[in-house]
């Protein structure tokens, strides 16, 4: 064979030889590879963990106080449910609004008080969530805290139709239906916020408010007008208490180490 011909035939039969016996890979398996390649990619490395959030802040001093009510109490509000009959019969004792209430020993219940100013470092909010429940047609708690970012469930444990709208000025505004008993909705607020209104369309007697903030230095005064906030880091803080009538008054507060203080405010009916 003249050798011009033998190197055009040698030519053609090569590349046949190069894909055919091995020497390269099927569509397939260059496809597994790719999958293989991007789900390794995705794969944290070997022995280098997550990121943890940063710690909180852990303090040892102690604030607490009352909230004092100077003046003559108002009349407690009857709340009239006869629109509802579930309402109604869900109390053999009349109901009354909790807008204002007046402790026996002349203190204000309801009173949210949380460090305004100077908490520092980072909080990463609880992931057990704050539950407001729905409750012989008003709501439980009255007033609440929570964390920005903390979940919040939202209950009927009426076997009557509610809604919960609330109605924030900085975070978005919601308004859910829950006809049946045993419903549950999980809420989040994202951003700090003190006042958050929620209300009911459907029962206007209806009302609560939330303290939506970045850490958990926060409290509700009891049926005994008093407040506790623990844990708490050495350094000067402004402490906030307010009232869904009333307003807000704050204070200056410095704290050393672990040494217990005691702030009172006093409101003017």
């Amino acid at each position: 064979m003249p050798k011009r011909a033998l190197f055009l035939l040698l030519t053609l039969l090569i590349p046949v030889s190069f894909f055919g016996c091995g020497g390269g890979k099927d569509e397939d398996a260059l496809l597994d590879e790719e999958e293989e390649t991007t789900t390794a990619a995705a794969a944290p490395a070997a022995g280098a963990p997550a990121a943890a959030p940063a710690a909180a802040a852990a303090g040892s001093a102690t604030l607490t106080g009352r909230v004092a009510f100077e003046g003559t109490a108002p009349s407690a509000e009857k709340l009239k449910m006869d629109a509802d009959a579930f309402c109604k019969a869900a109390h053999a004792a009349p109901a009354y609004s909790q807008e204002v209430v007046v402790n026996a020993n002349n203190t204000l219940q309801w009173v949210f008080v949380y460090v305004k100013e100077g908490a520092t470092g980072s909080f990463p909010a609880p992931t057990t969530p704050v539950v407001i429940d729905q409750r012989g047609c008003q709501y439980h708690p009255h007033v609440f805290g929570i964390q920005a970012g903390q979940p919040l469930k939202i209950l009927n444990s009426d076997a009557t139709l509610h809604n919960i709208h609330a109605l924030p000025k900085k975070n978005p505004e919601f308004n859910i239906g829950q006809p049946f008993k045993g419903m549950e909705t999980v809420k989040k607020f994202d951003v700090p916020e003190v006042g958050v209104h929620f209300k009911c369309d459907v029962h206007k007697w209806m009302g609560a408010y939330a303290g939506v903030l970045n850490h958990p230095f926060y409290a509700v005064t009891n049926d005994q007008g008093t407040f506790e906030l623990k844990n708490l880091p050495a350094g000067n803080y402004v402490i906030e208490a307010w009232h869904e009538k009333y307003g807000a008054q704050t204070q200056n507060v410095s704290i050393t180490g672990s040494e217990s203080k005691t702030v009172d405010f006093s409101f003017k009916g």
